[in-house]
């Protein structure tokens, strides 16, 4: 086993791995910004180096720093996380040259599965269903609008290296087609250091369905079931459910099979996930792309299945073989993951850092919280808002909503405002209650969802 990982990120992903290294016997180095100095990480971590001001540029997206502190504190692991370089081939490839086990795929891997529009390619040729679109990247605004008429608007403009929900945008018109492209350009070169984009036929109200992978070196590959993510606002997920409701065994099987073909397709390792755009007919799937990292809803798989995914992580990148085989996979009960994060629904989602006055977590069986918060510190401004994520799992979905409505009610954060309120207003909302929630969803109730002021009504679980 890898001896000890030094944890290149920060939040409720640092202090996850953190404990799964501590379960394992692997010391840990926290690598933290300035701002970051009083993390809950940091505090619990073995060793902790500061890697530079708050600017992630600077410090959580600076490699060189990060490589020095490995280095230097003797590591023999990197733990990326998600987001910052965890989908970063060139820094895979510079920690293979360093002597150090990236904890992911190889930087070979990740370019071929993580540029969207070379991934599109390889899926094709391996028999996944992908969505009418360009052909390889499309390198200018006509490029762009060639393509969007040959598959026909609407579409939506992605960049190759995008994740998150950024660098894209929907275009319904060639009017509108050259600012979004600009734009998607602009927000994909800020985020990913990478302008490539590519088109697709935008598949509408689809649900957004992903499946959760594992694959060792030895070439095992086997995959955990599935998460419906379609509540989400602007691609950014809101509340996640394992496994999807809407799935049959029959099309479970199918997805599931073309989620393995992927993982293989690239010569997968660790864990990973392969997202999959399903038709408003509930029959037809296409591959959407496939996330070279642990995912942030990575905790509702490990309820219903009843595995640790970064220990498998772990254990995989120190060269062991799966633990497991397909046939050992069982999906139990039903899981939900409410995100809280540091906005104001109301004032559009503006971010509202700050520091937390009160913090109380929900409790009780079948209640899981994965939080970096404690009572009187403080969320910085510079990163993601992400403040909670609130997890249940019970042996029915209608027990698992009710689970969760009972754990909003208890969760208490004073300091800043938070989205809590309205995941709680969409738990009570029948078309959720149904489970035939699409990714246009929010966008179509939002104006209602934000009415706090309004009774809920407690019998709509019974329609």
């Amino acid at each position: 086993m890898l001896k000890r990982v030094l944890i290149a990120n920060r939040g409720e992903i640092a202090l996850r791995i953190q404990r799964a290294c501590r379960e394992l016997d692997i010391e840990t180095v926290a690598a933290y910004s300035q701002p970051d100095a009083e993390a809950l990480h940091v505090q619990l971590a073995t060793q902790a180096v500061c890697i530079g001001p708050a600017r992630a540029v600077d410090s959580y997206l600076n490699q060189e720093a990060l490589l020095t502190v490995a280095k230097a504190t003797g590591c023999d692991g990197l733990h990326p996380g998600y987001g910052f370089l965890s989908e970063n081939a060139d820094f895979a490839d510079a920690c293979a040259r360093e002597g150090i086990t990236f904890i992911g795929p190889s930087g070979d891997t990740i370019r071929k599965a993580g540029s969207k529009s070379a991934a599109r390619d390889i899926m094709k040729a391996a028999g996944v269903p992908v969505t009418p679109g360009s052909d390889g990247p499309v390198s200018s605004v006509e490029d762009a609008l060639a393509a969007a008429e040959r598959v026909g608007y609407p579409v939506l403009l992605k960049a190759s290296a995008g994740g998150g929900g950024r660098g894209i945008r929907r275009c319904d018109s060639a009017d509108v087609l050259p600012a979004a492209y600009a734009e998607a350009k602009a927000e994909a070169r800020a985020c990913f250091g990478d302008d490539e984009m590519y088109l697709e036929k935008l598949v509408l109200r689809p649900r957004h369905i992903e499946f959760q992978i594992l694959a060792d070196r030895h070439g095992n590959v086997i995959h955990l079931g599935d998460r419906d993510c379609s509540i989400q606002r602007r691609n950014q997920k809101l509340i996640e459910e394992a496994p999807a409701r809407c799935l049959t065994p029959e099309l479970r099987q199918a997805m599931g099979d073309a989620a393995v073909r992927a993982a293989r397709a690239v010569g997968y390792e660790g864990a990973g996930t392969v997202e999959f755009l399903l038709d408003s007919d509930g029959e037809h799937f296409y591959f959407m792309e496939m996330n070279t990292r642990i995912q942030v809803e990575h905790g509702i798989t490990e309820l219903i299945t009843g595995v640790d995914l970064v220990r498998q992580q772990l254990r995989v990148a120190s060269g062991l073989s799966l633990d497991m085989a397909q046939e050992d996979i069982t999906l139990t009960g039903h899981a939900m993951e409410c995100r809280v994060n540091a906005e104001d629904p109301r004032q559009d989602f503006r971010p509202c850092p700050g520091t937390v006055e009160f913090l109380h977590f929900p409790g009780g069986a079948g209640v899981r919280v994965d939080s970096h918060l404690y009572n009187g510190c403080t969320l910085p401004p510079y990163y993601d808002s992400l403040a909670a994520k609130l997890m249940v799992h019970a042996p029915t979905r209608l027990e698992a909503i009710r689970k969760m409505r009972r754990a909003l009610e208890e969760f208490a954060l004073e300091g800043f405002p938070t989205n809590a309120e309205l995941s709680y207003q969409i738990l009570y909302h029948p078309t959720f209650v149904r489970g035939g929630c699409t990714t246009a969803f929010l966008e179509e109730n939002l104006p209602r969802l934000l009415d706090f002021n309004r009774r809920v009504d407690q019998h709509e679980d019974t329609v």
